[in-house]
């Protein structure tokens, strides 16, 4: 069976603006069978959307996080979530150890702090992901001509911020069930097909208000002030 899913997603445990069960009830319209929300540096956006998916029908959430390492910005898939350290090289081993996938965010893109050439340096990658939604098309490229060059899966994922973004860039995932263990199996094995796209125009004025509503909050949280005074 083939799933379309998104991997990379952010809600309002990190710097999104939705909720986990807004992004589920957009991913299910939008035909997505499979998302994880990969917020950064903690597992809660996906803990609470686990919690949120006994209203749900055919959606797989994947526990996932977007983690901020010593070499720039990975995102893990697990079973469960787990305490992981910053370092890219412990990760890496803390995520085997947890039968976890392991992927490279957006790594050419400078800008979202990708890890850059830094990818040929590691193993045990379990795909790349190829298309960044945000991303621009060379920072993509090169992605997909690294995962061509470690011979590893790429995939596409959205990278949204904002709920009308979710699935405007995902994978199609050929598994024999809508399943981690058969989602996570058909991955490694490159049963996998990266879907471009981009995030809709009529969007973007959306999207920038939040990013700069988002910088706002948290320069007031940092000072201790209210953003309403």
């Amino acid at each position: 069976m083939t799933f379309k899913a998104d991997l990379h997603i952010h809600s309002y445990y990190s710097d999104g603006r939705a909720s986990p069960r807004e992004i589920i009830t957009y991913a299910i319209s939008s035909g997505l069978s499979v998302i994880s929300i990969t917020d950064h540096n903690t597992f809660q956006g996906s803990i609470a959307a686990l919690k949120t998916t006994s209203s749900f029908k055919n959606i797989l959430v994947i526990p996932g996080v977007e983690v901020r390492t010593d070499e720039g910005d990975v995102l893990v898939y697990c079973y469960e979530g787990f305490e992981f350290p910053r370092s890219l090289g412990l990760l890496l081993e803390k995520a085997r150890e947890n039968n976890c996938l392991v992927v490279p965010a957006h790594p050419f893109d400078v800008m979202r702090l990708g890890i850059g050439d830094k990818v040929f340096d590691y193993k045990d990658w379990s795909a790349i992901e190829v298309w960044n939604a945000g991303a621009n098309t060379g920072a993509n490229k090169k992605a997909v001509e690294a995962a061509r060059l470690l011979g590893i899966p790429g995939v596409a994922n959205s990278d949204a911020h904002i709920v009308e973004h979710v699935g405007a860039a995902y994978t199609l995932i050929e598994a024999g069930d809508l399943t981690l263990s058969e989602v996570f199996e058909a991955v490694l094995k490159g049963r996998v097909k990266p879907v471009q796209g981009r995030y809709p125009f009529r969007s973007m004025v959306k999207r920038i208000k939040w990013s700069i509503e988002y910088r706002v909050r948290k320069h007031y949280s940092r000072s201790g002030l209210s953003s309403e005074t």
